[in-house]
């Protein structure tokens, strides 16, 4: 059955809906109900039976998305278990008796962002939370604290090996590639296109060049300025929302924390993935190529993630922070914690089979050749990205809608997978960087007490200046297939905006440093 046209009903309800609630949960589901009932001869009723029985039923139901909503699971439980043993709070004051300046009290934060690139909720509280009486007294505006956790937990997300973001994308992916019988790991294919997310990458080099060139402008120049002119923290008038999460998530076992016990776990869930894969892709009967290509990546990643959850469990039970009924609640939390990833990956799965039945994209392959430039299609797709992020303040329902469209597009054209993939991640990050609706931008201005509004307000002209610079990498991407290429004409836009928008918008003396007071 042939609906051309009519096929991009359900991706542009769900699109349309998530605009206009907020929320990608209902709208998702109404694009599969909505599919659904085209599929059964236009008949409502018959379409709400067909969006369980035949769509979300069936899309739980095989092995594939049973091992990723159990590593989904595995990995909310490790995140659990790290904030009740403070190991990132040993590592921050480890780091703050090294602090001597205001330079150095960005940097730090930069790099604590760094390091916990497991998890975004983890990663925008902890680190504000704890990194902010160092820049308080350094006399860092909590505008510029704000601006670094926020644009160093999504990035951070997706150019780590692991996280919880890898196994959400690796869910879409995969089932993509089972979709248009491409046979291949989509942990691989994950793993090809860190290179090629140009935003994240963009977003870290303007952090960084800001912190150590101090060109800050904008907004933010005006708040630095008044931060190390007169010691004012925040504007006036300014309304930091609570930080309730980080309390509630802080270790209250009493014990003296102990950088090892963030430092252990990570480094054995990293560490067995390796093995792990190349075990599961029978090395060495099969050679090291042959089993990298037949690797499980998925199973991998859950029994290195199960070991590592073990491993924090048994530190935290041995030095006396929790006990084994407490171990046991410890998990159970872990997975609930997980419950809205289960549900957008289940609706994602859904329509992504909704659209495949509808010819979808197919429609969308046949509309591109007529009328857009296949080099234009990463361009394209960033910026349908970007705006479905903004609106809706959620990467990850941004990435299940468009996921499961862009990747049969680049297929047809004969785009690189990685490449268009790449292109949605880095739309969703940066739309996600600028919404005030954001759920990590909302908790990176509650980890670092931080007026809302002020943050978006100082962070905006900067995340522009990442994506600008995005922009032009994706288009030489497209144009050239070079990723070194379309890199180095984005670092170069980067460079430039940032010097000449220092120059022309800043308002504070560059390079400007204050010592602790």
């Amino acid at each position: 059955m042939q609906f051309e046209l009519l096929s991009l009903l359900p991706p542009l309800l769900a699109i349309l809906l998530a605009l206009l609630t907020r929320n990608v949960i209902p709208a998702l589901f109404c694009g599969v109900w909505l599919g659904a009932t085209m599929l059964n001869g236009w008949n409502p009723a018959t379409g709400l039976y067909a969006s369980f029985g035949d769509f979300i039923i069936p899309s739980v139901g095989d092995e594939w998305s049973a091992t990723v909503l159990i590593y989904c699971g595995l990995f909310g439980v490790l995140i659990t278990i790290l904030q009740r043993t403070g190991g990132a709070d040993a590592i921050a004051r480890s780091i703050s008796t090294k602090v001597k300046s205001a330079r150095g009290a960005q940097g730090a934060t930069l790099g604590f962002g760094v390091l916990i690139f497991f998890e975004d909720y983890f990663n925008a509280l902890t680190v504000g939370s704890v990194m902010r009486p160092i820049t308080d007294r350094m006399r860092v505006s909590r505008e510029k604290l704000a601006y670094i956790v926020d644009s160093t937990s999504a990035p951070m997300c997706l150019l780590g090996p692991v996280s919880t973001w890898v196994v959400f994308v690796m869910g879409l992916i995969g089932t993509q590639l089972n979709a248009m019988e491409i046979t291949g790991s989509e942990y691989l294919m994950y793993l090809t296109s860190i290179p090629l997310n140009f935003y994240a990458w963009l977003t870290l080099l303007m952090i960084l060049l800001v912190v150590i060139t101090q060109w800050d402008f904008g907004p933010m120049a005006r708040a630095e300025h008044r931060a190390r002119s007169t010691g004012k923290l925040m504007a006036d008038g300014a309304q930091p929302p609570s930080d309730e999460e980080v309390r509630e998530m802080a270790d209250t076992s009493g014990q003296p924390s102990r950088k090892r016990n963030m430092l252990v776990p990570i480094a054995v869930l990293v560490g067995l993935i390796p093995p792990l894969f190349l075990w599961s892709g029978n090395f060495p009967e099969n050679d090291l190529v042959t089993a990298v290509g037949e690797a499980e990546g998925g199973k991998s990643i859950l029994i290195a993630t199960f070991l590592a959850s073990i491993v924090g469990l048994t530190m935290g039970m041995q030095q006396k922070r929790f006990n084994f009924r407490e171990a046991m609640e410890i998990v159970v939390t872990g997975f609930k914690s997980m419950t809205l990833v289960y549900i957008i990956l289940t609706l994602a799965w859904s329509i992504g089979s909704v659209t495949s039945e509808l010819g979808t994209a197919d429609y969308i392959v046949t509309l591109a050749q007529q009328g857009i430039a296949p080099s234009l299609i990463p361009v394209l797709l960033f910026l349908i990205g970007a705006v479905v992020a903004f609106t809706t303040g959620t990467s990850y329902g941004t990435f299940a809608i468009m996921i499961p469209i862009a990747m049969p597009v680049a297929a047809a054209l004969d785009l690189p997978l990685a490449l268009t993939i790449a292109a949605v991640l880095s739309g969703g990050i940066f739309g996600d960087h600028c919404s005030p609706i954001s759920d990590t931008t909302i908790l990176s201005s509650a980890g670092s007490s931080c007026d809302h509004i002020d943050h978006v307000r100082t962070q905006l002209p900067y995340a522009v200046t990442a994506g600008t610079s995005a922009i032009v990498a994706f288009f030489v991407a497209g144009l050239t297939g070079s990723t070194l290429a379309a890199l180095g004409a984005g670092v170069i836009t980067l460079l430039l905006l940032a010097y000449l928008l220092s120059r022309l918008w800043g308002s504070n003396p560059i390079g400007r440093d204050v010592p602790a007071s």
